[in-house]
């Protein structure tokens, strides 16, 4: 572990350029700044070096004698992986410049240069190494998180306070967020880190249920003389411990009415029976939706929604928690490499560009099918982003064009959803804020894909 931390401390430089001035120069500007300087006067020397001894940063000349900066370019990125390099040219052209990224070169200088943007490029070029030196170290599960909550984001931060405030409580808890920013997680860490840890942990899907049967579920029923047995509802089996409501919202309306009044008076009874018993359990519940503003349709039941918004979770999408998404991106290429029996691939910087620019609609869950797919179908030891999905890469096709119908752009946005989770139509509807009727009638009108 010391070493790391030596190698993040302080790189080791190796500059190649055919002026004895500029190497001096260089090394001293370099040195004085804490960094360890090798140097070199050809790509031989420089071969030489790069053989015997770990280089965290190579800084090239263009012009070279026999073989060219743009070849030890090319050596560098196909052979040692973890070494980053940068360009310095006296010959500036865009051609040049073009020349340098495409074959791999991180940051390009032009001569003369100062010392401050000497200084400042290499900077640039070692924080990225930090970064990725830090990524091994598995640092993306900072202290104080729950192994699960991958993230180091200010929005992270903030969610894990306030899992540690409501996990000791007794009242109901809401959790709030979009789909697939991982409400689930969240509502077993507040069970598992509370009071109740030991005990059950139950949990109720409420979407697409009838009221009576909900009910029953819930609170059970008492046997009839010469009838059937009792049945346990699952109130009965949470008894010390959990229940927690998958999307509350659409928890059926008398279900609701009696959720409250169980609430309000901490005890329940089953149907048949006019014997109550202690509600003895925390209700956890979430949602995608704006409770508040279906209260004030009408369209949830406002006692019930008091009552629950009391102590607010609010999950944060992906698009909110920054470099988090590379972190979990690492995460879940690692996770599903080792269920695999495979090395984890590496992310180009062109593919951490691509993973940060896409919008995430699926947020985490759609980040995990993703990485899940790339580790699945290919046995490649490193991901660019010609091997991410199409949604993710791109496009000349995708300029805006406005002879598009508003309904095709529609239909569009509806496809990329359903591909960014993983096919299914039921969550794709949930994000996209419609039943899977409309889904399916929307999809049925629209003219089939053209390609070409």
């Amino acid at each position: 572990m010391s070493d790391m931390t030596d190698h993040i401390r302080k790189p080791r430089l190796l500059v190649v350029d055919d002026s004895a001035e500029t190497r001096e120069l260089l090394d001293r500007h370099l040195s004085s700044q804490g960094y360890s300087v090798l140097t070199a006067a050809d790509v031989a020397q420089a071969l030489r070096i790069l053989g015997s001894t770990k280089v965290d940063l190579v800084i090239t000349d263009l012009k070279l004698p026999g073989v060219s900066g743009l070849d030890l370019v090319r050596h560098v990125r196909e052979n040692l992986k973890d070494t980053a390099i940068m360009m310095i040219t006296g010959y500036p052209s865009v051609e040049s410049a073009v020349a340098a990224v495409k074959s791999g070169a991180q940051e390009y200088l032009t001569k003369p240069f100062t010392k401050e943007e000497l200084l400042g490029t290499v900077r640039r070029v070692v924080e990225g190494l930090n970064l990725r030196a830090a990524d091994l170290a598995h640092r993306d599960l900072i202290p104080g998180f729950p192994l699960e909550l991958v993230g180091e984001s200010e929005p992270m931060v903030k969610l894990v306070q306030a899992i540690a405030r409501v996990a000791g409580m007794s009242t109901p808890v809401l959790i709030t967020g979009e789909y697939g920013t991982g409400k689930a997680l969240v509502a077993r860490f507040i069970h598992r880190f509370g009071p109740r840890a030991e005990a059950p942990f139950v949990p109720v899907l409420c979407n697409g249920l009838p009221e009576e049967f909900v009910e029953r579920l819930l609170y059970g029923w008492a046997g009839q003389p010469g009838g059937s047995g009792s049945r346990a509802g699952l109130f009965e089996f949470a008894q010390g411990g959990t229940v927690y409501f998958r999307e509350i919202s659409v928890l059926p309306r008398g279900v609701q009415e009696r959720l409250a009044l169980t609430l309000r008076e901490k005890r329940y009874t089953p149907a048949g029976d006019d014997q109550p018993r202690a509600a003895d359990f925390q209700v956890i519940a979430d949602t995608q939706k704006d409770l508040g503003a279906l209260t004030a349709k009408g369209a949830f039941l406002d006692d019930l929604y008091v009552r629950l918004s009391l102590n607010n979770v609010r999950v944060p999408s992906l698009r909110e928690r920054g470099n988090d998404v590379i972190l979990l991106a690492r995460h879940f290429l690692r996770e599903s490499s080792s269920e695999l029996g495979k090395p984890a691939p590496v992310l180009t910087d062109r593919a951490i560009d691509a993973i940060k620019a896409h919008t995430w609609p699926g947020n985490v869950g759609e980040l995990e099918n993703v990485a899940r797919q790339l580790v699945a179908t290919s046995d490649a030891s490193v991901i660019d982003v010609a091997d991410l999905p199409a949604s993710m890469r791109y496009s000349a096709i995708g300029e805006v064009n406005i002879s598009r119908s508003l309904a095709d752009v529609e239909v569009d946005h509806i496809r990329s959803v359903i591909a960014a989770v993983g096919g299914n139509r039921t969550r794709a509807a949930e994000i996209l804020g419609i039943n899977r009727k409309t889904l399916r009638e929307k999809l049925k009108q629209a003219k089939p894909s053209q390609s070409g």
